[in-house]
């Protein structure tokens, strides 16, 4: 069995781009992306984040709130940038964004976004086996690591692996609103 480190890692160790143009076979009848394709991409660019982090074989586990903002026409540029948030016990949590351009680069723009979660697995890639944890350096990091275990309790509640009373940080979220 291969080595291990389950030493903090910095974000940036593990931050993947992938750039993709959108082709006729791409797009819906109007001309825009289809949304499985970007979902697909999404999910490929985090996987292989998440891998990076982990050093390990994932499974994508949950997708949250993949938010469709602006259409992405065919013949554009598509960058989707992928990061670690937060690691838990044999998880991580990834943020992808999606920005769209023309092919000179022109009109950029934010057009999607989602959390996903992916679990590592082991050589045989059959057991869930531990991550090593998320060091955040800028303010942004900072802030999406803080609010990833609200995220994570909100995904286990909807789940039904976990009840509502017996969600802390999303409880302490809402108090503070109170």
């Amino acid at each position: 069995m291969e080595e291990r480190s389950l030493q903090p890692k910095k974000v940036s160790e593990s931050r993947t781009v992938m750039t993709e143009m959108v082709m006729p076979n791409d797009a819906n009848p109007m001309g825009n992306l289809m949304g499985g394709y970007l979902m697909r991409w999404m999910d490929i660019v985090a996987a292989v984040c998440a891998g990076r982090h982990c050093e390990a074989h994932v499974v994508t586990a949950a997708v949250d709130h993949i938010s469709f903002q602006k259409p992405i026409r065919v013949g554009e540029i598509v960058t989707l940038e992928a990061s670690v948030t937060r690691a838990f016990n044999t998880s991580v949590e990834v943020y992808v964004e999606v920005f769209s351009s023309d092919v000179k680069g022109h009109n950029p723009r934010r057009c999607n976004h989602a959390y996903f979660t992916f679990v590592a697995l082991d050589d045989e890639r059959k057991t869930p086996i531990e991550v090593p944890p998320v060091l955040p350096l800028s303010s942004e990091e900072q802030t999406l690591y803080e609010s990833a275990a609200r995220r994570r309790e909100i995904r286990l509640i909807l789940s039904g692996r976990i009840k509502p009373k017996d969600a802390t940080e999303v409880r302490r979220f809402f108090a503070d609103l109170g």
